[in-house]
């Protein structure tokens, strides 16, 4: 089976990018992982995959699979990479687009200056929505990893995501604790987990170990989760410039029940065909 894809990134998180509109096909979890091999495939964080929808009143369906060939939920950074591609494919002129992801409908938006705002949906806290292991829904929690309680916010935005604070994100120990909390027993479906470095109420810096992918150049859900943890501990104000290693995404929050809005890049970085 050939199949063609684009290559795409938004602030170096990268994705191999499918058009399932116009090419019909079926992929193995070994075939994902395949593509997502930076050494015997194309090389990406996650695959997008855009498809038809199947309800009314969207246009398009977004399925999210990262390296390891596992399906999530959603991805920010991707939403903005999607909105891109299918305008640069000739698949919809429309600046704005509904597009059905596994957690609901989100709206990316291409601005004139060429960022991509989303609306990424209202954030959600209850722990059985996450999932976590915890009977009350609080600010922060203590998670009991490698000998230390740490102090974590969760938060879901369409995936689940545990964010601390840290002094400095450089010495972070994002290696050592990113895959531990990943993984974590109270998390039965795994997190992403985000080391937040406040450098005032409007400014963050921030590493993601993500699920299934490991630590990202840039985590456009794990920006907006962070945010909104610092927004709901009392440590920011919207909106916030978020620096990743990847560069700068604007977050905005208007607060409880109100949706996040995310701006930043997307970049196409070549287009080809591979052999499944």
């Amino acid at each position: 089976m050939k199949l063609k894809f684009s290559k795409m990134h938004g602030l170096g998180n990268d994705f191999v990018v499918l058009d399932g509109v116009r090419q019909q096909f079926s992929l193995t979890p070994e075939q994902l992982r395949y593509l997502g091999d930076r050494h015997f495939g194309v090389g990406c964080d996650q695959i997008l995959v855009v498809e038809q929808p199947t309800q009314a009143g969207v246009d398009f369906r977004y399925r999210i699979f990262n390296a390891d060939g596992g399906e999530v939920e959603q991805c920010g950074n991707g939403a903005r990479c999607f909105v891109r591609f299918v305008h640069e494919q000739g698949l919809t002129d429309k600046r704005e687009i509904r597009v059905e992801t596994m957690r609901g409908v989100i709206s990316p938006r291409l601005e004139g200056d060429g960022n991509v705002t989303v609306d990424m949906g209202v954030p959600r806290f209850s722990p059985q929505e996450i999932p976590f292991l915890h009977d009350d829904d609080v600010v922060i929690y203590n998670l009991d990893v490698a000998d230390e309680t740490l102090e974590i916010s969760v938060v879901s935005m369409g995936n689940p995501h545990a964010v601390q604070v840290v002094d400095c994100v450089d010495q972070a120990p994002v290696g050592e604790h990113g895959p531990l909390i990943e993984s974590h027993e109270r998390f039965p479906q795994r997190v992403n987990a985000g080391f937040m470095q406040i450098v005032d109420p409007h400014a963050i810096r921030l590493r993601v170990y993500e699920r299934g992918a490991g630590e990202t150049l840039a985590c456009g859900t794990g920006a907006c989760a962070a945010v909104v943890a610092g927004i709901r501990r009392g440590l920011l104000e919207s909106p916030v410039r978020v620096t990743t290693r990847g560069g700068d995404l604007n977050i905005a929050w208007g607060g409880e029940g109100r949706p996040v809005m995310m701006t930043g890049p997307a970049v196409t970085v070549f287009s080809g065909e591979i052999e499944l």
